[in-house]
């Protein structure tokens, strides 16, 4: 061979024993599908397996050496760094009938070469490619002798391709060398091969050795352990058939190993224990999540016990589902030796654990729903809780005797199962009756258990033909307990629990285990009925003092939410107020007195009282601040407990749109105003809230009522048509964890937003409120603040401090209900006019204001700037003077005076014609 030689052009040496033509044929027929070249169709005389000769010219590479040892010798091989499994992006085949990537052929690779029978080159597969790192084109067409400088190591190779020319096969360990030169440890196997016109060939078949080894190793740990096992070994395929099962499962199962093959479960083991076991194994196969340490009652008869079962699904290395394997063991010593002890600690288990989940309860039915709960399916397949009605509602109990007329109630049920006979069995909130012979009427009016069994006995529960037993005998109930629930000695209840189909009757470990659950039930119940009692006291009293009727004044709509804090009897003094004032006026009120407990709210009753009777004085809110404030001492709690009370209180008068607030301590207002600026469209009452521009509003803070030091202060505000203002308590904001900004940043979000309704948005904000908020009261008054309702007719004027002012405000005022069609009102009118601008034209110095207002009433309003409010006297017939409000109070409905700026306002109002008023 030259040096320069190779597979495409250089001079190849043909030996005796192989043609040309024959290598060609074989490595077409070797070439993979993809990279043969698209040629005509062979002719049906032409054999298939010829390949041409390699196009590609790629000059010979300097020989590595090969070392054969000889066969069966494993000595002196080294190992080979482990190659990555094929399975790339590029590695993997497609189309149809391509084998799955991961496979055991990905892991253990041979390669295939053929050989003449002079030791040349005849096929280079891919995978000796791979194995050895030589190309097909460097080396098909030359002798493997070439390669390999040794001539020792050459003239084990001739021994070998005369051994397998003689014996037609050759197989031994060996050592070759790579491209790169360092030593592979391989397996090959040499077999003689005769294409169709009679030239032998040698086919070389090479695997690493290691990987090899690999699979004997995992074979024999395969065998050892399937065989060996004292566990009982089954392997399923994908349609949970036995693939193979070993010696212990087949003594376990009582059935020969050949029997298992080919059949499921489900045809291997009776039919009640196939189901459970066959429903694990498809749980497993279409999850993959294992099932481990499954106990079941052994499925073999003449075998009684427990075994523990285990499943986990197999896949090969590409993802594949190839089935499941399952483990088995006998666990029936373990299982009884526990049994006993696992008994008693479920039954302390149970006790406990009822008594966690209704220790902190006082609702009769929760406690009562938690007891038929936890007895199902521990204790029990069926239970109810029947209770005295006294005891569900917080009543006294009763007492004489029970009988027939007993009134009780089933409030708490639980069932193993659903259905209609368990509808009709255990209907909650169901009306119970029974006859006074029965279990139930002697278990009542005795306070002993009974344990019921067979036909005749649960016939007896109730009373003959009663519905319920009949669903029960359905539901194949055969064992009931009747177990009283007692509290104080006396019988409060009953509770029933029964077995069916095919779990044990009760016993008298059962029945004593019952009772002791019944006691503790018992007392929870009572401690619960006690409780219902004061909280319905309490929350009486609470709702008595808040206000029973909500008014919708002029201009304004109001909506309101009141959220008890607490579910204890401890109620808080939250309140809130909407007070009608003369002039078509609102004042609305949001208080908290601080503290919980009935004291609390009737502090709460006392100081709401003194606010309306102050706002009925029409002071400003400040004033009327200041002033309860100063009654704080008789409002307190107590005479050695100071109040201490926050308020906000807020007047709005439509006519004006002007909204005049002042707090004591309180949390500030907020204020929308929709679409961010005003608008004179008049609101629409009930109609949705377009959302807007909120804000809180900046009042001087004032301090709590009782505290003082902080003078109260009033502002007043120009309110846009539509604004929404919001009055809460600082439950609805506040939190343990947060700032207050926190949660008013977060009322005002809520607020901006369009909602449905007022009322809709009062649940927006209650939406909103912090789980882990205090316990505590919420108060929330929304009030949508408008400019009256539309087309109401009204007319002012302002006249001098002079006594022409008089006559004119006359002239004015005729005019004015002339042009509105209540002439009938005029006299009366102008007199009363007359009186109170003169008053105002005798003390005062500066303008005075005429406002008239027709609305349900006439409304007449006199303004001037001295504050100090008139008074009424009554003059003697000799007097020429100190008569003018006596007539006001006697010829108007209402009157009154009210402060107003530096200055105050006197009103009176006349009823229109034809009224209910007039």
């Amino acid at each position: 061979m030259s040096s320069t030689g190779n597979d495409g052009g250089g001079e190849r040496r043909a030996g005796p024993a192989g043609s040309a033509a024959a290598r060609a044929r074989l490595r077409r027929a070797a070439r993979p599908a993809a990279a043969r070249p698209t040629a005509p169709q062979p002719s049906a005389g032409r054999r298939r397996g010829t390949v041409a000769a390699p196009d590609a010219e790629r000059p010979a590479e300097p020989a590595p050496t090969l070392a054969l040892p000889e066969p069966g010798d494993r000595s002196g091989l080294r190992s080979r760094p482990g190659r990555p499994f094929p399975g790339g992006p590029g590695d993997a085949p497609s189309g149809p009938g391509a084998p799955s990537e991961g496979s055991l052929l990905d892991m253990l690779k041979v390669a295939i070469a053929i050989l003449d029978t002079a030791g040349r080159v005849v096929l280079w597969s891919p995978a000796a490619e791979e194995l050895l790192g030589w190309p097909n084109e460097l080396l098909v067409g030359r002798r493997i002798e070439e390669l390999i400088p040794d001539q020792e190591q050459v003239a084990r190779i001739r021994a070998a391709i005369q051994d397998t020319l003689r014996h037609g096969r050759w197989a031994g360990y060996a050592e070759l060398r790579d491209r790169e030169g360092s030593p592979v440890a391989v397996e090959a196997r040499i077999s003689l091969l005769v294409d169709g016109d009679g030239t032998p060939f040698l086919q070389v078949n090479l695997a690493e050795s290691d990987a090899v080894r690999a699979v004997e190793r995992d074979l024999a740990v395969r065998d050892a352990l399937f065989e060996q096992s004292p566990l009982g070994i089954a392997i399923l395929d994908t349609d949970l058939r036995y693939t193979a099962v070993n010696q212990t499962l087949a003594e376990m199962n009582g059935v020969a190993l050949e029997d298992h093959v080919g059949r499921t479960t489900g045809e291997t083991l009776p039919e009640r224990a196939a189901d459970e076991i066959t429903s694990i194994q498809r749980q497993v196969l279409a999850t993959g999540e294992p099932v481990i340490d499954v106990t079941l009652a052994s499925p073999v008869t003449t075998r009684a016990g427990y075994r523990s079962i285990s499943y986990s699904r197999m896949t090969d290395r590409s993802g594949r589902v190839l089935g499941i394997s399952g483990t088995v063991m006998d666990v029936t010593e373990r299982y009884r030796a526990v049994a006993k002890v696992e008994h008693a600690r479920r039954r302390l288990s149970l006790l406990n654990e009822f008594g966690s989940r209704v220790g902190d309860l006082l609702d009769a039915s929760r406690i009562a729903q938690e007891l038929a709960s936890s007895v199902v399916p521990r204790l029990t397949d069926h239970s109810a809780v029947i209770l005295l009605q006294a005891v569900a509602h917080g009543d006294d109990l009763p007492r004489h005797g029970h009988d027939r007329r007993t009134s009780l109630l089933q409030l708490g049920t639980a069932s193993v199962q659903d259905g209609p006979e368990v509808d009709v069995m255990l209907r909650r909130g169901a009306r119970i009756t029974f006859a006074e012979d029965s279990a139930c009427g002697r278990v009542l009016r005795t306070g002993v258990p009974e344990l019921l069994s067979g036909a005749d006995q649960l016939d007896d529960v109730t009373y003959p033909g009663d519905p319920k037993m009949q669903a029960a005998r359905d539901l194949g109930v055969h064992s009931m307990l009747v177990v009283p629930l007692r509290a104080r000695g006396i019988v409060i209840g009953l509770l029933q629990v029964s077995r069916a189909g095919y779990r044990e009757g009760f016993d008298r470990d059962d029945l004593a285990f019952t009772v002791e659950l019944a006691d503790r039930a018992g007392s929870s119940l009572d401690n619960a009925r006690l409780y219902a009692r004061e909280r319905t006291a309490a929350l009486t009293l609470q709702r008595t003092l808040l206000p029973q009727q909500v008014p919708q004044p002029t201009g304004v709509e109001v909506a309101y939410r009141y959220v008890p804090g607490s579910s204890g009897t401890e109620v808080g003094g939250d309140w809130f107020d909407v007070i009608p004032l003369p002039g078509d006026r609102t004042a609305l009120v949001v208080g908290d007195v601080m503290g919980h407990g009935l004291r609390a709210a009737a502090t709460m009753g006392r100081l709401r009282t003194a606010v309306r009777v102050l706002a009925a004085l029409d002071l400003p809110p400040d004033v009327l601040l200041r002033h309860v404030h100063e009654l704080a001492d008789d409002l307190a709690q107590g005479p050695d407990e100071a109040l201490l009370a926050t308020c906000v209180y807020a007047v709005f008068d439509p006519a004006t749109a002007r909204l005049t607030v002042a707090k004591a301590g309180h949390i500030p207002p907020v204020l929308v105003v929709p679409g961010g600026q005003e608008t004179e469209e008049p609101t629409r009452t009930g109609g949705p809230l377009p959302g807007g521009a909120g804000r809180i509003l900046d009042l001087p803070s004032g301090a709590p009522l009782g505290v003082g030091g902080v003078p109260f202060e009033s502002v007043e505000l120009k309110i846009p048509e539509g604004s929404l203002l919001a009055l809460c308590t600082d439950g609805l904001v506040e939190s343990r964890d947060k700032d207050l900004d926190v949660g008013l940043g977060r009322l005002v979000t809520v607020l901006q937003q369009p909602h449905a309704s007022i009322q809709a948005a009062c649940e927006a904000v209650l939406d909103t409120m912090e789980q882990g908020r205090e316990p505590d009261d919420v108060a929330l008054l929304l009030a949508r603040l408008g400019h009256g309702q539309a087309g109401t007719p009204t007319a002012g004027w302002t006249l001098p401090a002079e006594p022409t002012a008089v006559s004119r405000a006359r002239r004015l005022v005729r005019a004015t209900l002339a042009e509105w069609g209540v002439e009938a009102l005029t006299d009366t009118s102008e007199l009363l006019v007359s009186e109170l601008v003169t008053n105002a034209v005798r003390y005062a110095s500066a303008p005075i204001g005429v406002r008239l207002t027709l609305g349900e009433t006439l409304l007449v309003e006199i303004s001037d700037p001295l504050p100090d409010p008139p008074r009424e006297r009554h003059a003697a017939e000799a007097d020429e003077g100190g008569r003018g409000l006596e007539l006001v109070r006697r010829l108007a409905l209402r009157w009154g005076a009210r402060a107003e700026g530096i200055g105050k306002v006197v009103w009176f109002e006349q009823a229109l014609p034809g009224s209910e008023r007039a």
